[in-house]
């Protein structure tokens, strides 16, 4: 099946965002890197902030895929567990085009809306604020089993943000030991000492 132009224009505008940054994004860039005309963009994008918008809701959507593909289902089939387990293991993919398009979304709550549905879909919320009881039992070091799952999303999150910032540090072995560690975090396990 051939893909629809809007496709390539958005595949086009993702790498020149993953070559050159956010600025670089133009009609002129993105005509010239898809193939197209610039009046050919301008059918889809009437606008530059419509382009953009549009590219916040592509890769979003490429990111959700791709945990949908680490699960082996979509996230409506899923358990909380098994979803934010597939947030972890999502993160050991970072892109520099997804990192700068997230950075660049603070600014702007229609694209921060394109990332926050695929965040409140696949990973836990922020805690609600309750106090710690550090002396109950069962609870890990005194962590709130419930904060767990939301902890691991930092992490995964992290893990995400230095690969993204320094790749190639890890070999897949440390890799797979970070990530099945986020996990287990994730899941409440936790080893005494």
């Amino acid at each position: 099946m051939r893909q629809s132009k809007r496709t390539e224009i958005l595949q086009a505008a993702q790498h020149i965002v993953q070559r050159d940054g956010v600025t670089a994004i133009t009609y002129e860039s993105v005509a010239a890197e898809a193939g197209l005309t610039k009046g050919g963009l301008l059918y889809h994008f009437p606008s530059r902030e419509d382009m953009l918008l549009a590219l916040h809701e592509h890769v979003a959507g490429q990111w959700e895929a791709c945990m949908e593909s680490e699960a082996g289902a979509p996230y409506e089939e899923l358990t909380a567990g098994q979803r934010l387990d597939a947030y972890i293991r999502a993160s050991q993919n970072p892109d520099r085009a997804e990192l700068l398009l997230m950075l660049e979304s603070a600014g702007d709550p229609a694209a921060q809306a394109a990332w926050d549905t695929v965040h409140d879909r696949w990973s836990p919320p922020p805690p609600s604020g309750t106090p710690d009881d550090a002396g109950v039992p069962g609870r890990a070091a005194g962590v709130d089993p419930d904060l767990l799952p939301f902890l691991a999303r930092l992490a995964a999150d992290g893990l995400w943000f230095y690969e993204a910032l320094a790749p190639g540090h890890f070999t897949e072995a440390q890799r797979s030991t970070i990530v099945e560690a986020i996990i287990r975090l994730g899941a409440g396990e936790h080893t005494q000492t």
